[in-house]
């Protein structure tokens, strides 16, 4: 076993929360100001000149403005980053031809006391780990007219001691719809098993398959994406027969479709995981879908068809990697992004590059060496050698055509072979 330290956040209880919610309501409230003065302002600089100012340009702009004062500086500098983001997120949905896509929307969702999460980082903060207390700073405004700080009691779960932690980097208060509750963002030093092997797999992440596996010994997997689709169905049409989009009904069921949604991302990046550790993998290769939607050749968006382009632009394929990394990182197993350039492409058996030989979404045929694949895996594969080059050994390419199949099953949560899961 080795050590190594990494980021972690654990959740916490307010044990106070009745001597501390009125000054937290305030804080939350000052957040969901600044941010809407943010988004104003985002706004008129889009309508005259197109540009979408960065999180500096924000603060250069608005340090100087009442609401920046409500909080502390590195609490508002954090809310305006998140503003700038969440435009730069909608732009390039946008300029990518995914015409559903809004900009962010100003902090109301009908409650006249919107609590946006409040980040305190180092000077904004103070931990007491013995007797589980933190003070969080307040801003200039209100430690006019109330204390300097908020003293909030925290208790966290019986497996999280913060005393053994390397440092606490962040504290953030998130309102969770009935009450506040404290996310510490932490460095913990962690015993992670030493790498298995050099043994690799590549990892081909699609708009049919959610993921096709190609691991270096020569099998194959496909994790098709049936159940999230099933839940893109369901709760859009119960979301459409509300009166509002914006109602406490269509919320609950945003919320749900999202945890459904994280839930399965969380059960597949555990179970590849665990898959890899079984077969002695010290290497995920996964392939960088940061330029998925524009065209290798001209530049320009793809045209994934209709469909494709809104399932495409709905997914969170980094929430799914950073997932995967860090359930990888506790087994001491790599993982590393790579370009998916002419991936789709190119034959895995000879090089062959024609984009013709991808006879159609799940078939790739080679032309010249008559390799006939599931182009998912073929796509699967060329990432894995990107990094870790075909043994040097003749392997039969029945497993390039023949992937083992694995369905979300939700009466175990859990995924099992296509012939043992249930939906």
């Amino acid at each position: 076993m080795a050590q190594q330290v990494v980021t972690r956040t654990y959740t916490a209880s307010i044990r106070n929360q009745q001597q501390v919610s009125d000054d937290l309501d305030s804080l939350g409230f000052s957040a969901s100001k600044l941010w809407n003065v943010g988004r104003w302002v985002c706004d008129r600089v889009w309508t005259e000149n197109g540009h979408i100012p960065g999180h500096n340009e924000l603060t250069t702009y608005l340090k100087t403005h009442e609401r920046y004062d409500d909080l502390h500086s590195q609490s508002s500098q954090r809310v305006l980053q998140e503003l700038a983001e969440a435009f730069n997120g909608w732009y390039g949905k946008r300029r990518n031809g995914d015409t559903r896509a809004n900009p962010p929307k100003y902090r109301k969702h009908g409650d006249e006391h919107p609590r946006s999460t409040v980040t305190f980082k180092a000077a904004g903060f103070k931990v007491d780990t013995k007797y589980n207390r933190v003070r969080l700073s307040k801003g200039s405004n209100l430690k006019e007219y109330w204390s300097d700080f908020i003293l909030c009691e925290y208790q966290t779960g019986p497996d999280v001691d913060l005393l053994a932690v390397e440092s606490v980097q962040q504290v953030r208060a998130v309102w969770t719809g009935e009450e506040w509750e404290l996310h510490f963002v932490c460095k913990v030093e962690i015993e992670v098993s030493e790498s298995p092997s050099e043994k690799t797999v590549g990892v081909d992440l699609g708009i049919n398959n959610f993921a096709a596996l190609a691991y270096e010994d020569g099998h194959s997997e496909l994790y098709p994406l049936n159940c999230l689709k099933q839940d893109d169905y369901y709760f859009s049409k119960k979301i459409a027969r509300c009166d509002d989009s914006s109602s406490d009904q269509a919320e609950r069921l945003n919320r749900k479709k999202s945890a459904r949604r994280t839930h399965y991302f969380h059960t597949l990046s555990k179970h590849i995981v665990e898959r890899c550790v079984d077969d002695g993998v010290g290497t995920i290769v996964v392939g960088d879908l940061s330029g998925i939607r524009e065209d290798e050749e001209h530049g320009e968006s793809k045209n994934w068809g209709k469909h494709g382009n809104l399932d495409l632009h709905s997914w969170a394929f980094d929430r799914f990697t950073s997932m995967l990394d860090y359930k990888a990182e506790m087994e001491g197993i790599t993982v590393e992004l790579i370009s998916e350039r002419d991936t789709s492409k190119s034959c895995s058996r000879c090089g062959r590059n024609r984009k013709a030989n991808r006879v159609e979404r799940g078939l790739y045929v080679c032309d010249d060496c008559g390799t006939v694949a599931n182009a998912d895996v073929n796509g699967a594969e060329n990432i894995r050698q990107k990094v870790s080059p075909s043994p040097s050994q003749d392997r039969s390419n029945g497993w390039l055509a023949q992937p083992s199949t694995y369905l979300f099953d939700k009466e175990s949560g859990c995924f099992a072979p296509r012939e043992q899961a249930t939906s």
